[in-house]
């Protein structure tokens, strides 16, 4: 029997194409392992050489210490004489200006100062003349007080003289009736000794009878003295009560408040930097007449945007670029106060494609060359401020 070569197996290549899938599975897997972990590390190749944020730009403006304080009158009327031009520099509380009311007001305030004075000249003469009464009628008291207390007083040294006597007289009276009774004298000197012992109980009694109607006549004088220095001291006080000095002093008070009110004075120390009005046009409450500002410090107020002031503190130095060339320096500062709220910004970039509407923090920079921008209140700067 001849040898038959055995055929193929069935579905052998289906076989070669599944080792084909998986051999290309594998090497498209191992393909993507090694992408990824190459894209891995070129993102933290590139995270770890981004530079750390040294520097905070912002727009700014300059303005003085304090800010500009815009001075109004207290009431409307016309602005008769302005005391202070552009550029003078003002203490607390000086003189700016005089409204048109000041002269009416001034004599208003002249009067009421006279009507006081009257009236405490008026006080005066009537406290003066009181008083004169109330001494009188007190001297009436001790005018009585004195010789009828010393008259009381002899009148008691009489009584006391004459119980002295008495008390002998009856010692000789008793030993009177001792001899009369044994016979030793007779019954006309025993008489005799008895009546003088009864005319000095009658003297003792009309003295003690003489020195009651002193005592009442002392009472009765240092009494009605008394009503008298109580109805002077009554009388000044009515005629003080009549006399209106408290009236006059709150009147004068008032004439006082209405004259400083027809009186513009500065709030504050400074430099006049812009007059808004001149003398004999109308002012009101609601306009100012002149602007004032603390120009011996200025500061640049800088806009910070939101997203950038939680790396700006207080003490950072900053420096401070003109963006028109209004001064050639660069000029330092130090970051003196970081807002509390959120603005939208006011100092527009010149830039047509900044953002015109953007929120930012305001940022108060003290700058250390003041004199160089006195007089550039109000004007755009450059500021960077290092926050590292």
């Amino acid at each position: 029997m001849a040898f038959q070569r055995p055929t193929s197996l069935p579905g052998k290549p289906l076989w070669w194409l599944i080792g084909a899938l998986v051999v290309s599975a594998g090497l498209a897997f191992t393909a993507v392992q090694l992408i990824t972990q190459s894209r891995q590390a070129d993102t933290a190749e590139t995270e770890s050489v981004l530079p750390k944020q040294v520097q905070v730009a912002a727009l700014g403006r300059i303005e003085p210490r304090g800010r500009v304080v815009d001075v109004v009158p207290v009431e409307g009327g016309r602005l008769e004489r302005l005391l202070v031009k552009e550029g003078d520099q003002v203490e607390a509380e000086q003189i700016l200006a005089y409204l048109n009311l000041y002269e009416v007001r001034l004599a208003e305030r002249d009067y009421a100062a006279s009507q006081l004075s009257e009236a405490e000249g008026l006080l005066a003469a009537q406290t003066q003349f009181g008083q004169r009464n109330i001494q009188e009628a007190q001297t009436r008291i001790d005018q009585i007080d004195g010789p009828q207390s010393a008259a009381i007083q002899a009148q008691q040294d009489t009584i006391n003289s004459l119980q002295a006597e008495l008390r002998v007289a009856e010692l000789d009276l008793a030993r009177f009736q001792q001899l009369q009774t044994s016979g030793a004298i007779s019954r006309q000197d025993l008489d005799q000794q008895q009546a003088v012992v009864d005319q000095l109980r009658a003297q003792i009694g009309s003295a003690q009878n003489r020195k009651q109607e002193l005592q009442a006549s002392r009472r009765s004088g240092i009494g009605n003295a008394q009503a008298q220095v109580a109805s002077q001291e009554a009388s000044l006080q009515l005629a003080q009560a009549q006399v209106l000095v408290d009236s006059a002093a709150q009147n004068l008070l008032l004439a006082e408040a209405r004259l400083a009110q027809t009186v513009v004075r500065a709030p504050s120390g400074g430099q006049v930097l812009n007059l808004y009005v001149e003398p004999g046009e109308a002012i009101s409450p609601s306009n100012p007449i002149l602007a004032l500002g603390d120009t011996e410090q200025m500061y640049v107020v800088a806009e910070v945007y939101e997203t950038d002031v939680s790396l700006v503190q207080k003490g950072q130095a900053a420096t401070i670029r003109s963006r028109n060339g209004a001064f050639d320096d660069t000029l330092t500062g130090t970051v003196d106060q970081v807002g509390l709220q959120i603005f939208k910004n006011d100092v527009l970039d010149d830039d047509p494609a900044a953002n015109a509407d953007a929120r930012v923090v305001e940022v108060r920079i003290r700058i250390d060359q003041s004199e160089v921008v006195q007089g550039l209140t109000n004007l755009q700067v450059d500021v960077l401020i290092d926050v590292e």
